[in-house]
């Protein structure tokens, strides 16, 4: 790769889920339902497993995108197969803002209860999806919030399970699903119905949004790093650094599980320490049940390892800890593209410190004039590269980086190389 080459704006990945809206019985909003989707086709995929759905919905959208965002501030209703309540799935989920949805082909329902009763104690909230009466749901039944269940012709049929599971499990909340018309609706509200889902309020809604895919080796990296007794934070640091979309999803995620609106995110290896451990191996085995059969990376991720590298090379003269930061200045300068979404956008979604704010947005700061200065050389402007090069660090040498250089373009060509194995 010639770091003097301007990179050319390569097709992104496009994402898919679809959203269907639960409305009260006044027909208000009340939550969203999430739901896969992998093309422009609005129909679950065929031959996709509960397991793959889960992880794919996971990672893409609620990792990159956020819940929230999907559901307007609304709660999401999100579908987790056996293995995921098992594996601990919600870690990676807030739970003021989503409901988990037990799916009907759910088994090992004695060990999901006991996973259930615990996750309750953490705050978390669960519906049991498409309930058909049989007697093996008993045990979760005195645990979920929700109720889902199908309108059925004639409706009164209907009519008369709402009216037994609201005497019977007065606690919960009932969704009918399948609604289909107005009458149903009339008359399931009449007996007593709580949440309505169907055709008849709304379709589910196809959102689609651009994203970059991680690469497979970083994923198995990652894993043989939490396959270790002890986790090594700064190992796990190292590994996300190398690839964007990983970057993306980390920092995301680490946004999301705060509640506290004055957290700022000043590097990966804060992220990373902050999720903690049993936050970043569950995150890395959704990672790997969903995106280990990806293809290599694009031309716009490599460049974005050359900025990154440079840049840190370039700070870590002078300070080591703001080299991180400005590795991740170098990352988020090329995310937009990559990403397909404006950088300020970017830059509000991630809660970034002012210092990488102004440096993304701005080019102000130390961290700004070395993102010019990487600029400039990726441009061969050698005389804004001096200029800057003043401003960054007045006693470097120009050969020290012409050095960088190559050894920022080694380390972008040997990731890739890696990678593409």
């Amino acid at each position: 790769m010639n770091v003097s080459d301007t990179p050319s704006l390569t097709p992104t990945l496009t994402q898919y889920v679809a959203r269907q809206p639960i409305f009260d019985a006044d027909k208000a909003v009340f939550a969203y339902e999430l739901l896969y989707r992998n093309s422009a086709n609005n129909a679950f995929p065929v031959g996709t497993s509960d397991e793959h759905a889960t992880s794919r919905l996971f990672f893409n959208t609620l990792m990159l995108v956020g819940a929230e965002k999907l559901t307007a501030h609304q709660l999401a209703f999100v579908n987790l197969s056996t293995d995921a309540l098992l594996d601990e799935f919600p870690k990676l989920l807030n739970p003021e803002h989503t409901v988990i949805e037990i799916v009907e082909r759910t088994v090992n329902i004695a060990a999901v209860a006991s996973r259930i009763k615990a996750l309750k104690g953490q705050g978390y909230v669960f519906a049991l999806d498409d309930y058909d009466g049989d007697e093996k749901w008993e045990p979760l039944l005195a645990l979920v919030s929700y109720i889902k269940i199908e309108a059925e012709e004639p409706i009164i049929k209907t009519n008369m399970r709402v009216k037994k599971l609201k005497r019977s499990y007065p606690h919960c909340k009932i969704i009918v699903e399948r609604i289909e018309t107005y009458d149903q609706f009339i008359n399931l509200r009449d007996a007593g119905c709580d949440y309505f889902q169907g055709f008849f309020f709304a379709r589910p809604e196809m959102l689609t949004y651009s994203g970059v895919d991680p690469s497979k080796v970083t994923v198995f990296e990652l894993l043989k790093a939490i396959a270790k007794e002890s986790l090594c934070f700064e190992e796990i640091h190292q590994r996300v650094a190398k690839d964007v979309g990983i970057t993306a999803r980390i920092l995301r995620l680490a946004n999301a599980r705060s509640n506290n609106s004055n957290l700022v995110i000043t590097s990966i290896s804060q992220a990373v320490v902050y999720l903690g451990e049993d936050v970043i191996r569950q995150f890395v085995r959704v990672l790997a049940v969903s995106d280990l059969g990806i293809d290599k990376p694009t031309e716009l991720t490599k460049f974005a390892l050359v900025r990154a590298r440079l840049i840190e090379l370039i700070l870590a003269e002078t300070n080591k800890n703001l080299s991180q930061q400005g590795y991740l200045v170098g990352l988020f300068s090329m995310l937009d593209a990559i990403l397909d979404i404006e950088l300020a956008t970017i830059v509000k979604e991630f809660t970034l410190d002012k210092s990488i704010t102004d440096a993304l947005l701005l080019q102000t700061g130390l961290l700004g004039d070395c993102l010019l200065l990487a600029k400039a050389i990726e441009t061969k402007n050698w005389a804004v590269v001096e200029t800057q090069l003043k401003l960054v660090n007045p006693e470097m040498e120009i050969e020290k980086i012409y050095s960088f250089i190559l050894e920022s373009m080694l380390y972008s060509d040997d990731v890739i190389e890696v990678m593409s194995e």
